[in-house]
């Protein structure tokens, strides 16, 4: 597989979420067995996903804690699966353990590591990524999956974040790692007043030139306001992709691939179209 790059990412793309889970938040996501998860890595890469991301442990508010053992043998149950399909689709590993990453590497080369944690609840990621030169994905949240929407206080959310970015960035520099995105994390350690609130300042954050993600598939801050569920949230899902591609986010983080694609598809044709 060629060597992929976070920082070469200059147009939109998408990433299609993978879960290996039984109880993701979205029915349509959890782990149903290994051929019905062979049927949606297809779809998925027919349908123009850049990026398959891997997750063997849910971050849904209140998930159970799942072993890393256990972690890891859902992880790379689905990696296989993908790579006998593709050889070079980029793969992302969504966790926030260095021995997943470590183990991972070891068995199937290069990765992305998506850490919805940034090197907070594994004191040897940060080394571990830097010691691999694997990409690197850091997202914003404070405290764990289980007690994180306990922790939604702030003074001024994006300047908190950018704070914590800039933090990130200068120990970023001082390990090595050169390769990396941005998440800001909505839904993580956030009511749904401030996911909306750092939706609308979102652009303020791509002063540091590097990758932007957004994971707002389905969430609850959008069947929340719509009084719905979920399943009935990708009308939602995709009037907030197109307002962050416009708040200058560069990978979409999404459930529902095609509907992702056909709304960057449009959104570089509208914005080639009116850049006046």
């Amino acid at each position: 597989m060629a060597e992929f790059a976070l920082r070469n990412i200059s147009n939109p793309v998408v990433m299609a979420i993978l879960n290996v889970t039984p109880d993701s938040f979205f029915s349509g996501n959890r782990w149903n067995g290994q051929e019905l998860f062979k049927n949606k890595v297809i779809t998925a890469l027919n349908d123009g996903a850049e990026i398959l991301d891997v997750g063997g442990y849910s971050s849904r508010p209140g998930a159970e804690d799942v072993s890393e053992q256990e972690e890891l043998n859902r992880v790379s149950k689905a990696i296989e699966i993908i790579r006998s399909v593709s050889d070079s689709i980029p793969i992302s590993v969504d966790t926030f353990r260095s021995n997943v990453v470590r183990s991972v590497v070891k068995n199937f080369g290069q990765i992305i590591v998506n850490d919805i944690t940034a090197g907070e609840l594994d004191s040897k990621m940060l080394e571990t990524v830097a010691q691999l030169g694997t990409p690197y994905i850091a997202m914003h949240m404070k405290g764990t999956p289980q007690d994180m929407q306990q922790r939604c206080d702030y003074n001024n959310i994006i300047n908190e974040l950018d704070s914590y970015f800039a933090n990130k960035i200068e120990l970023f520099n001082q390990l090595g790692i050169t390769d990396f995105a941005l998440d800001p994390g909505f839904g993580f350690a956030k009511s749904t007043q401030q996911n909306y609130e750092l939706l609308s300042q979102l652009h303020k954050l791509t002063h540091f030139g590097v990758p932007l993600l957004v994971g707002i598939s389905r969430k609850s801050m959008i069947y929340r306001i719509l009084n719905s569920t979920p399943e009935d949230a990708l009308s939602g899902t995709i009037a907030l992709n197109w307002e962050s591609l416009r708040q200058g986010a560069k990978i979409l983080r999404v459930h529902d691939v095609k509907p992702a694609v056909e709304c960057v598809r449009l959104f570089n044709y509208f914005s080639r179209n009116n850049n006046d």
